[in-house]
């Protein structure tokens, strides 16, 4: 079985355990992805560059895969698409692997995660609370470890709260940089499909797999990050005003210089999206089929979408101007600043919450996201610790087409740790797509000091045992790799016995983490550190 037919298997013994039955709209058959799998094991064993080998994904219920019913989560709307939309094409081709379409807010209307005839998503960490949405369910199983990336909508927020909910990064680019093609639109002036992923290295990896090109950054820093003053965020939750600051504080020590801005064009412009006559694209959308009554339609979006029929179109061309004065003030705000920070969403409300008040505490929660699309800007969510064991999350916007710039900036909140390998994670093994698939960078070919032995190990697939001795020893060959700490904990949680990471000491004296042997996994294992190397060692019958 290769790794990524045995990353298929575990992943559906971990939906079974997980039961969570309401992350899902259609779950693709396991003998059907298992071959899927075996076919992206075939060509990396073949040479095929494939960056993605082996990655899981998941994808929203209002976005193409061919094979499962596209519903947007009213299922007497589904049909059946004739191709996978390009962004799963995309990723597919890098050889990721679909796992099946997920629940969201139905027709992408709803920031909370609850709007739907499937059930609502349960928050990760804490069931009694919302998801988020409307891409609940991508970012849910993402959380839960399900899958390894998950592609989601975002139009007033749906890909960025729901990362900030459940502790993971959701990445919103620039309108138009990856095509909503084979997307049900919410509006589609507005719409962007989205990146969830449980590092940010993975999500930029993924991004710029979905677009071609992604924009550079104008310059290495320092950065310059405009933040709002508290008086301006309104209310928040218990705590979240603390964390926030102290956010700003890492990005200090970072480096970052912070600018204070005025955030009221942002606000101002947030309030236009469903309280303006935008709202109306929504029933441009699939308001003839609201009308029609379906009994699987969701009470809420429902009044929702048949609200906007009737506003005269005089109001949107007056939004229109209003919003072209708003964009300009807040571009003349962000002049000299290369990112706004901000909370993600101003609390995290609980499923009873929510169904005492569906309207005001969805309205709520787009307080800091709904304005982005509207303005042309692009932004990321990251985690930035917790608050009362819960999640805490911030977002980065920036200016369109800045969308790495403003990935560097976040990523001062989540500096990344070093990784030895010297076996079947080394470019090229068997193994190395799950450091990619992590987010992880190669930053250097190197050795290990002359302090170690190496063994063969009869594990499948192959792969050797690093021990550290006290004398006789010898130098072996390494890469080290970056990652982000939460990839760091995602690899060690899953790796299996006899394999530990330690400590290990590189040939210029420095030590970083890296990949060990138990001891007792030596006995009759075969010693093969005269190779010099894992690859040298499995070279040896072409020399």
């Amino acid at each position: 079985m290769g790794d990524a037919e045995r990353r298929v298997d575990a992943a559906y013994k971990e939906i079974a355990r997980a039961g969570r039955p309401e992350v899902w709209i259609a779950l693709r058959p396991e003998e059907e992805v298992a071959a899927e799998a075996r076919e992206v094991d075939a060509r990396v064993a073949a040479g095929d560059p494939l960056p993605l080998a082996g990655t899981l994904l998941a994808v929203k219920g209002n976005i193409d895969v061919k094979g499962l019913p596209t519903t947007a989560a009213c299922p007497s709307y589904g049909y059946e698409p004739e191709a996978d939309a390009p962004a799963v094409a995309a990723l597919r081709a890098a050889g990721a692997i679909v796992l099946g379409s997920t629940n969201m807010d139905q027709f992408a209307t709803g920031l909370v995660g609850t709007r739907s005839p499937y059930g609502a998503v349960r928050n990760a960490l804490d069931p009694e609370r919302v998801s988020g949405g409307s891409s609940s369910g991508s970012a849910v199983a993402v959380a839960l470890g399900l899958v390894d990336l998950a592609l989601g909508t975002d139009t007033a927020g749906s890909g960025r709260v729901p990362a900030a909910f459940n502790g993971i990064v959701g990445l919103k680019p620039t309108r138009g940089l990856v095509s909503t093609q084979g997307v049900v639109p919410a509006c589609a002036s507005l719409d962007c499909v989205s990146v969830f992923a449980r590092t940010l290295p993975a999500a930029r990896r993924a991004l710029a797999l979905l677009a071609s090109p992604v924009p550079p950054p104008r310059r290495p820093g320092p950065w310059r990050v405009a933040v709002p003053p508290t008086a301006q965020l309104g209310e928040l939750d218990d705590g979240w005003a603390a964390a926030f600051e102290a956010t700003k504080a890492r990005l200090v020590q970072a480096g970052a210089e912070l600018r204070t801005i005025d955030l009221t064009p942002f606000s101002e412009a947030a309030s236009l999206l469903y309280d303006g006559a935008f709202v109306a694209e929504r029933y441009t959308a699939v308001g003839e089929f609201v009308d029609r009554g379906a009994a699987d339609l969701d009470p809420t979006v429902a009044r929702i979408i048949r609200a906007a029929r009737d506003l005269p179109a005089h109001r949107l061309f007056a939004d229109r101007e209003r919003l072209a004065v708003l964009r300009e003030r807040a571009t003349t705000a962000m002049a000299d600043a290369d990112a706004l920070l901000l909370p993600t969403a101003p609390g995290h409300p609980t499923l009873a919450e929510v169904a005492a008040d569906p309207v005001g505490a969805n309205t709520r929660l787009g307080r800091f996201t709904n304005s982005a699309n509207l303005l042309d800007l692009c932004a990321v969510a990251v985690p930035a610790g917790e608050v009362a064991g819960l999640p805490f999350g911030v977002m980065l916007l920036g200016a369109a087409g800045s969308d790495e710039r403003v990935a560097e900036i976040a990523a001062l909140l989540d500096p990344p740790l070093r990784l030895a390998v010297v076996g079947a994670h080394l470019s090229g093994q068997p193994l190395n797509p799950q450091l990619l698939a992590l987010g992880g960078r190669l930053v250097a070919a190197t050795t290990t000091a002359p302090s170690y032995r190496l063994y063969a190990l009869d594990t499948v697939p192959p792969k050797p045992g690093l021990v550290r001795v006290a004398e006789k020893g010898a130098a072996v060959e390494a890469e080290v790799w970056e990652l982000a700490p939460a990839a760091l904990g995602a690899l060690l949680a899953a790796l299996p016995r006899p394999m530990a990471l330690g400590r290990v000491a590189l040939r210029d004296g420095c030590e970083v983490t890296g990949f060990l042997c138990e001891p007792e996994a030596l006995a009759g294992a075969e010693d093969i550190t005269a190779f010099g190397g894992w690859r040298r060692y499995l070279d040896r019958d072409r020399t």
